[in-house]
């Protein structure tokens, strides 16, 4: 068993490839090591300091065929590579759905093919979806790797290429064959795996037996050893075995006309292949395959600032006991028709303790839709919440975790007088929308309370005169206006966060709306969106509400270890 330095120091000699090997494991001093798990699309922005990242790219996995072959694993990609500041788009595939059942158990018709798994990319690494599990009435597909060929004497028994299109290392491997024999028991093949050594092709069917999916790829990237990429079992004709799935979320296979297991999620596993009873009428469904994921891994040289502007995961470093956070919601959509403008999302700010090693998953909640103006007028959409939820108490992350609450959409107005809305509650409150004779008050910010307050109470509605300015959103940083006789109430201003924390200002609430050509509400410090007059009696919405954002800030590490080193 390998023996590494404490936390704190590494006296003594150690040889390069032992230091190599205790840093990437994070069991070397201050080795700031961050390890980022993707479920979702979304972007990832690189901090400042980080040249490089270390990678795994799993596609989605195959779909099974109905009475056929098992669906190929999503391809496996890892390796190191190049990054510089700015943001990086990840793209996690989804995967392939399993061909549907035919005959007595699924309606009339024959069964179906399922579809091959989606791409998943990070940078200009892209790893493809898994192939399709070929069926007794179509094709499989080729992939990241291939699909199995169906159980029967037909054109579609041979199993499909994978490593499709060409990689170095290779992505994945072949399915395996149906058995193609007129004997009534036979067994579809199973999809391929992405191990190379030795390398997982799908296992071939036999009169007994439907082939085994391909084995999967273990990787460390995260800590622990985890396997990915399994291929689907392949499925049976009769009453025989059906194929298990591979190692690493291969679905399994099944026989006697029963639906097959589907691949498991986030693991880019194949799907199995549906079974079928001696009686074509009889054909089970394929499972579906296991969606993908990207996981990158990167050495934090400094204090350092995180980004998050999409739903992920974050390992705390080794070395790290607290961090200083920002959590800020989305904002809410502005009120159709002389409307209030959109709240700002809850702002939240501050320091805690985290544990090292310790997964935390972040969420960044989606701005809120804009009022609509086809009858009947509508009031905006609440912005999203934002969260940072990990660890154990007293961690302020500590399940509920900090929460901040999606900005109130702003009240829809009418120039009639007859029907008008109040701001919508929220992180701040979205403005009221404007009319003749009708009060209205803004939404009510801080909702629900958190100590300090999230946010602001949005504006009211002005009643007398030509315009009938509606309320501003609130912001983080103020309430928002009043609608005045002149134009709409200006959002509540935004909130100006140190160096430290990236700079920059947050939370600022929409303008409101107003009438008869009066002028719209600004936003909030720039950062809310305006309102709008109009002759028409009814304003445009308010620009879209800013992104949410989210921020971890890492201290600096401890002061290196005094090491000798020798070849």
């Amino acid at each position: 068993m390998a023996t590494f330095p404490s936390a704190s120091d590494a006296n003594g000699i150690w040889r390069l490839n032992a230091i190599r090997d205790a840093i990437m494991g994070q069991n070397w001093p201050n080795s700031n090591y961050v390890v980022e798990v993707f479920t979702t699309t979304t972007n990832w922005t690189c901090p400042a300091g980080v040249a490089s990242v270390e990678y795994l790219v799993v596609a989605g996995g195959g779909g099974g065929g109905s009475s056929g072959g098992g669906g190929g694993a999503g391809g496996f990609r890892t390796g190191t590579t190049s990054v510089s500041a700015g943001d990086y788009v990840i793209t996690v595939g989804a995967g392939g759905s399993g061909g549907g059942a035919g005959g007595n158990r699924g309606g009339s018709g024959n069964g179906t093919v399922g579809t091959s798994g989606s791409v998943s990319v990070f940078s200009s690494i892209t790893s493809t979806g898994g192939g399709a599990g070929a069926s007794e009435v179509g094709a499989g597909a080729t992939g990241g790797s291939g699909g199995g060929g169906t159980h029967s004497a037909s054109s579609y028994s041979t199993g499909y290429a994978g490593n499709t299109p060409s990689t170095s290392p290779s992505q994945g491997n072949a399915g395996g064959n149906g058995n193609n024999a007129s004997n009534p028991n036979s067994g579809g093949g199973g999809g391929g795996g992405s191990n190379l050594s030795p390398a997982a092709t799908g296992g071939n069917g036999n009169t007994t037996a439907g082939g085994a999916g391909g084995a999967g790829a273990a990787s460390l990237i995260s800590g622990s050893s985890v396997t990915y990429a399994g291929g689907g079992g392949g499925g049976f004709r009769g009453s025989g075995t059906a194929g298990s799935g591979g190692s690493g979320g291969g679905g399994n296979g099944a026989s006697s006309a029963l639906t097959a297991s589907s691949g498991t999620v986030n693991t880019g596993g194949g799907g199995g292949g549906g079974g079928h009873l001696n009686n074509a009428q009889n054909q089970g469904a394929g499972g579906a395959g296991g969606s993908g994921i990207v996981i990158l891994k990167y050495f934090v040289p400094s204090q350092t600032v995180f980004v998050f502007k999409g739903t992920t995961t974050w390992k705390c470093p080794t070395g790290v006991t607290s961090v200083d956070y920002l959590v800020v919601a989305s904002g809410g959509g502005g009120g159709a028709n002389g409307g209030g403008g959109g709240g700002a999302g809850g702002y939240r700010t501050g320091t805690t303790t985290v544990s090292a090693n310790t997964d935390y998953t972040i969420t960044v909640g989606a701005g809120g839709s804009n009022g609509g103006t086809t009858s009947p007028v509508t009031s905006g959409g609440s912005g999203n919440l934002s969260s940072i939820v990990g660890g154990t108490s007293p961690s302020a992350f500590a399940s509920p975790g900090i929460v901040s609450a999606g900005g109130g959409g702003g009240g829809y107005g009418d120039q009639g007088g007859g029907n008008v809305a109040n701001g919508v509650a929220g992180g701040s409150g979205g403005g009221a929308g404007g009319a003749s004779g009708i009060s209205r008050s803004g939404g009510a910010g801080d909702t629900p309370s958190t100590s300090p307050a999230q946010g602001n109470t949005g504006g009211s509605n002005f009643t007398s005169g030509g315009n009938y300015g509606a309320g501003g959103g609130g912001g983080s940083g103020g309430t928002g206006s009043n609608g005045s006789s002149s134009s709409g109430g200006n959002g509540g201003a935004g909130t100006t966060v140190s160096a430290a924390l990236g700079g920059g200002t947050y939370a600022g609430g929409g303008g409101g709306g107003s009438y008869a050509g009066g002028g719209g509400g600004t936003g909030g410090s720039s950062i809310g969106g305006n309102g709008s007059g109009t002759t028409s009696g009814s304003n445009a919405p308010p620009a879209p509400p800013t992104a949410s954002r989210e921020s971890v800030i890492l201290p600096p590490p401890p002061p290196p270890a005094t090491t000798s080193a020798s070849t």
